[in-house]
């Protein structure tokens, strides 16, 4: 996602694949999901808009979540059926819509299952189970019908991803990997210029470092 209102598809080489030049249309990009290729999804917090591209990134769908009496979402994110999570923050309620914004299914109330209520920005289907990630609260963790299975209190973490069975992060000095089978967390030092770097991406086996104009690959195992 460059600055002057580009998202661009690269390939390895760096050559341009596919470009969509409308993304400042309903103001600023608050997240991009690319877990479906073939599907991307464009988050508009501001707007409470999901702007739906296919792999060539032309537009194929916008919803406007407003118009679905969903007045307070934080956190949007693709499910494995090909719909789409969203958080409710203002129902307190994790919800799995259409593209066209039908409710399909909607897990209880989060006031009535916790003391003390998440405020997810992320949301990761993978593995049979969604993953809603709160930095000051840690990773909560639910079945495909929305229904609460645990929390694992890993707080702090950035660019959160969910690989292989394997819940990774980071912060300023260390890559984090958690096995959840196992229950071993193992931790990797992280170069100190990477607090500066523009974006961080968490590959498998890999780091993508965005920093002034240039990305690096950092490999890890």
């Amino acid at each position: 996602l460059y600055q002057n209102g580009q998202l661009k598809k690269l390939l390895p080489n760096g050559d341009s694949a596919a470009v969509f030049n409308n993304v400042r249309k309903y103001g600023k990009v608050y997240s991009v999901d690319v877990t479906n290729p073939l599907k991307v999804l464009l988050y508009y917090k501001d707007f409470e808009t999901v702007v739906t591209l296919d792999r060539f990134l032309n537009a194929r769908s916008t919803l406007d979540l407003r118009q679905q009496n969903l007045q307070q979402v934080k956190a949007v994110g693709q499910s494995y059926d090909n719909n789409i999570w969203v958080f409710d923050e203002l129902e307190s309620k994790l919800k799995k819509i259409s593209d066209d914004g039908r409710l399909l299914d909607q897990s209880n109330d989060f006031r009535t299952i916790f003391d003390s209520m998440p405020s997810p920005d992320v949301i990761i289907d993978q593995d049979k189970s969604v993953y809603l990630y709160d930095p000051l609260k840690g990773i909560y963790i639910f079945d495909y019908y929305g229904a609460y299975k645990s929390r694992i209190p890993f707080t702090g973490w950035m660019d959160f991803k969910v690989i292989n069975k394997a819940l990774v992060g980071r912060d300023g000095n260390f890559l984090y990997r958690y096995d959840e089978g196992s229950l071993m967390l193992q931790q990797y030092p992280l170069p100190g210029f990477i607090n500066k770097a523009s974006r961080v991406i968490i590959a498998p086996g890999l780091l993508y470092v965005l920093r002034d104009g240039t990305i690096m690959v950092y490999s890890y195992k």
